[in-house]
């Protein structure tokens, strides 16, 4: 997650579909970070998502390959979304040797072999690492994952990267969306390779920190889903939240690049503080308006404007406060306390 996104998505003040819009519904998932010294152990993290709540949450997206975490997972039916560390990428970016352990050691044990049947649904590749040095080696990376997940007989995984609205350059109306110059060459190919495996690009979606960068030009209502008539015009589309007009704008920057208005994304992150601000945005009330009404919006209606039935698949970032995270409102973005205590309604 970047602060810095909300730059390049200052002009997106405009956004989210009209309900009547959309025609499917989509799943809403949960980030399970573990950047605290006071959470639980994983095995129970599994038992609380799966018994306690009757996988309401029925998707987990994870950073890193942890085994305690990828064990515990793989006792549920929770689906998975597995990251690689940005770090990682180079080594896996020059080497099949090192990609082909890495899989071996995080993939194949736990998907095909005799510690339980993880429903490894996604790997990324990176997160957030584009636009900057190293966004060089995210292509080879996850082209060198797909070819070892196919010769390790390991199928229905999609490779992905994750990206920050920093790899937009143009995102205002939202059918302007295009790639940042600096970035363009390298995400124009991405594209087109997960578009060619029929895999989606992650995305991470963050209204909050448009909202709080400008907030004389942003309105609460527009970031919450609470706007009532549309906000932009987009030609024939019609805006009522942020949300959606962030994740057209993407979508736009795809369709340019592949050349096929089929693309798929998921947004890997989206969220809201419920502390850890001095501006009055960041509350418990604000953080409950948005993800309920992002959880509903997701779930009963499921598309934006631009892709009414686009049913899309969405992760809530996070499922605890993480204590060891970036002071701030970075260490309140938890829909759960570490003692498993809701710190607001949202999925009972």
């Amino acid at each position: 997650m970047k602060t810095t996104m909300a730059i390049k998505v200052m002009l997106l003040t405009m956004a989210l579909s009209h309900d009547s819009m959309a025609f499917g519904g989509g799943i809403v998932g949960i980030n399970y970070g573990r950047l605290g010294n006071n959470l639980p152990p994983p095995a129970r993290v599994v038992e609380f998502l799966a018994k306690d709540l009757n996988y309401a949450i029925p998707s987990v997206r994870i950073f890193d390959p942890e085994p305690e975490v990828l064990s515990a997972l793989a006792t549920s039916n929770l689906s998975v979304c597995l990251g690689v560390k940005n770090q990682d990428l180079a080594q896996m970016a020059g080497s099949m040797d090192y990609t082909r352990n890495w899989v071996r050691e995080f993939v194949t044990p736990y998907t095909i072999g005799g510690n339980g049947t993880l429903k490894l649904r996604y790997i990324t590749a990176g997160n957030e690492i584009i636009p900057g040095a190293e966004a060089v080696y995210v292509l080879p990376a996850m082209k060198n994952i797909q070819q070892v997940l196919e010769q390790e007989n390991v199928t229905n995984v999609d490779v992905s990267t994750v990206l920050s609205a920093a790899a937009l350059g143009s995102s205002y109306p939202p059918s302007s969306g295009s790639f940042a110059t600096e970035v363009a060459t390298t995400l124009n190919e991405i594209s087109k390779f997960v578009y060619s495996k029929g895999a989606p690009l992650m995305i991470n979606v963050y209204p909050y920190f448009t909202l709080a960068s400008d907030p004389q030009q942003v309105t609460l209502d527009y970031a919450l889903f609470r706007s009532t008539t549309p906000v932009v015009q987009d030609g024939d589309r019609n805006y009522f939240n942020l949300f959606d007009s962030i994740v057209d704008s993407f979508i736009a920057a795809m369709v340019k690049a592949v050349g096929k208005e089929d693309v798929k994304v998921v947004v890997t992150e989206t969220g809201w503080p419920s502390a850890g601000s001095n501006l009055p945005h960041a509350s418990v009330e604000n953080a409950k308006t948005y993800n309920s009404n992002l959880k509903k919006h997701i779930q009963t209606l499921g598309g934006t404007p631009r892709r009414p039935n686009l049913n899309l698949e969405t992760f809530i970032f996070a499922l605890f406060n993480e204590n060891q995270k970036p002071e701030g409102t970075e260490q309140n973005f938890g829909s759960f306390y570490p003692n498993l205590q809701e710190v607001y309604p949202l999925w009972r």
